[in-house]
Formats: structure tokens, sequence, C-alpha cells
């Protein structure tokens, strides 16, 4: 792709995400023009964080957008994981819900594993039942996070090549990073369709030397964990494509106001990489319309 001068390409995850939220509304008109019900998400939000009942507002205003009926649960952070089993096991049989998502982080008394997979596998639009894990890690069909679908369609939508590259993923997150990497190592011909990249995992007790020469070396660098600033300069070979998946909400020293920034030095990084996305506008927006195309999915399973 040509660039202007030395500054690497901005990724416009927002204009990316809103094409695929199109095709996306395009074809469930053809499967509600088939005779089937619209799909149905039901969120499901323990507690009163802002930051998730935010996340929450937006993909319920993509399913507005795309044609996909929804609607929020919000339970007090005094519920108990009984409670909340309970209402998850009334929604798996709910034929009128195609999709249920539950938002984490849930409070500490609440075990996230055992409510991840409580979920009914084909109705789990996040991907995070373990069975849904497990079909990914194998390359079978499976509902994919969407955040790591939403970074394979970035990469495949800019033709960013990954076969036998180097990759690293900076992070171990069961969520976003885990099926990250597999994501990029698996084989492209099988279900998954994945990428065929060579990939390295480097996480919290990666020696910040090893971290910087594993970069280094890296076509592809994914950051998720959630640290301004980690990734530098100095850390990228020229050329390479960055994905920043990190969202931290900072004060901002010249004005006083909080903003939100990635886990990359943005404004260094550009000045080498190929490619980067920002925050906010790279990833976040791709992950909202994937978890558009998940909830398609599985109502197209039931």
């Amino acid at each position: 792709l040509p660039r202007c001068s030395n500054m690497a390409q901005i990724i416009d995850g927002k204009g990316i995400a809103q094409e695929m939220r199109g095709q996306v509304s395009q074809e469930l008109k053809e499967f509600v023009a088939a005779g089937h019900a619209a799909p149905h998400l039901t969120a499901v939000i323990v507690g009163d964080d802002p930051a998730s009942e935010r996340y929450v507002h937006n993909k319920m205003i993509a399913c507005r957008d795309v044609g996909i009926s929804s609607e929020t649960k919000h339970l007090p952070a005094s519920t108990t994981q009984e409670e909340l089993l309970a209402l998850i096991n009334q929604l798996n049989k709910d034929p009128h819900v195609t999709g249920v998502l539950v938002q984490l982080p849930v409070p500490e008394h609440i075990n996230e594993r055992t409510i991840c997979n409580a979920v009914n596998v084909d109705k789990d639009v996040d991907g995070f039942n373990e069975l849904n894990m497990g079909r990914l890690a194998l390359d079978m069909e499976a509902i994919i996070p969407a955040t790591p679908l939403g970074v394979k369609r970035l990469l495949e939508h800019l033709n960013i090549e990954t076969f036998g590259r180097n990759t690293v993923v900076v992070g171990r997150s069961k969520n976003v990073s885990l099926p990250m990497a597999i994501l990029l190592s698996s084989d492209g011909k099988y279900a998954t369709k994945a990428l065929d990249a060579t990939v390295t995992i480097c996480h919290r007790y990666t020696p910040p030397k090893e971290l910087a020469r594993y970069c280094r070396q890296a076509d592809i660098i994914v950051v998720a964990v959630g640290k301004p600033g980690l990734i530098t300069k100095d850390m990228i070979k020229p050329g390479a494509c960055v994905i920043d998946v990190g969202i931290n909400r900072i004060k901002d020293e010249k004005t006083g106001k909080f903003k939100l920034v990635g886990d990359v030095d943005f404004e260094e990084v550009r000045q080498v990489a190929g490619h980067i996305t920002p925050v906010p506008g790279g990833v976040g927006p791709m992950t909202v319309a994937m978890l558009m195309h998940n909830t398609l999915q599985a109502a197209k399973k039931q």
C-alpha cells in the first residue's frame, strides 16, 4: 500500500468496521427474507462499571443499525453467582433469544470461567465458552472471539501478508491474546481460515530486553495488555504493522482532561511502522462489527 512520506499508514478501523456492518446488515436482510426470525441479542451487565455500560451501549446501537433486536439486563453488583447462572439458563432456553453476552469483568465473587461456560455454545456470541475456544484451537467451525476476529479481518482487508511472517502477540489473556495467537498461527486451509504466521507470545514475565528483541524481529505486532506506552519506537522493525488492542484512560498533562490511549506510543511508533491502528478508532469498532457478525452466525446455527 502506498504511503505518504515515511509515516505509517493509520488504519481506519472505524471506516472498515462500518463497511463490515453494512455487509452483516445485507446478509441479515436476506436471512429474514428467507423466512427466518431476526436475531435477538441479550446482554447482561452485573454491577455498574461505567466502561462496561459504555461498551454495551455501543453494542446495542450497532444492533439497531444492522437490524438485530436487543435488550440489556442490568443486575446489581450484589447478584450471586447462582442468580446469574439462573438468568443465563433462562436465556439459553428462550427460543426468542439467539445470542447471549455477559459483559466482562463480573464482580470478584463471581467466577468468570464458570459464567462463560454456562452460556449455550450456539448462543455464545463472545466465543468465550470452553467449547468454542477448544474448537478454535482445533481449527474447527467455531464462534471466534470478536476482537481477534476483528484484527484478522483488518489484516485481510489491508492485504497485509501473514503467511510465514514473524508475529509477536504481547499479552496472554484468554479472551483476546490467546485466541489471537491461535488465529495468527493456525493453518489457513481449515475451518477457521487462519493466517499461517510464525507467532511468539510475550507477557508480563518476559524480560523487557527480550520483549524488545522479539518485537524488533516482528513483521506484525499485536499488543493487548493495558499498559500505556509499553511499545516504543526503538522496538519496531521499520515498516512493521502494529495493532494496538490496549485501551487505557489517562489524564492529559496539558489539558487536565482524561483521554483514551492504547499500549503503543502512537506518535513515536508511527514514524517507523508501516501500518498502525489508532486508539480510539482502530480495533474497538472492529470488535463491535464482529460481534454483529457473530450474532448473525449464531442465529443461523439455531
